[in-house]
């Protein structure tokens, strides 16, 4: 808890009961990318009685302070992960909307060239690629 709490105080936020849980779901829970409903949901299992309001309200905060990352993806369903220490692109399965995070140097490298090409600096991106899982297990909506 302690950490969740200096991670809080370190961006200028209270480290509110509420702001503590939903950094904590989201840090235990780093591996995946969440809705706001997908926190919610977690939050309940957890017996810690957040209203999906404020959890709406506190990931947007989050954002607001860099403690998190929104991705609005083709699935209508904005996802939330941490803010990554080092940049990553993602590739997302279009039948059950798992994320994978990549990061290829030279997909980067060819994004600069272009960029200079057409005289532009990049100061940043999102790069999303969609596919299908080619895992057997791999379920429509899981």
């Amino acid at each position: 808890m302690r950490k969740v709490d200096e991670a809080l105080r370190r961006v200028g936020l209270k480290a509110t009961l509420p702001r503590l849980r939903i950094l904590e779901v989201i840090q235990d829970n780093r591996a995946e990318h969440l809705s706001a409903e997908e926190v919610y949901r977690k939050l309940i299992d957890r017996g810690d009685h957040i209203g999906l309001a404020t959890v709406y309200r506190v990931l947007g905060q989050f954002e607001d302070a860099g403690l998190v990352v929104r991705h609005n993806i083709d699935s209508g369903a904005d996802l939330f992960e941490l803010a990554p220490d080092k940049h990553h692109d993602h590739m997302i399965c279009s039948r059950c909307g798992k994320v994978f995070e990549f990061n290829e140097p030279e997909i980067e490298r060819l994004q600069e060239e272009i960029a200079r090409r057409l005289g532009l600096r990049l100061t940043g991106h999102a790069h999303y690629l969609y596919g299908e899982c080619l895992d057997e297990h791999c379920a429509e909506g899981e």
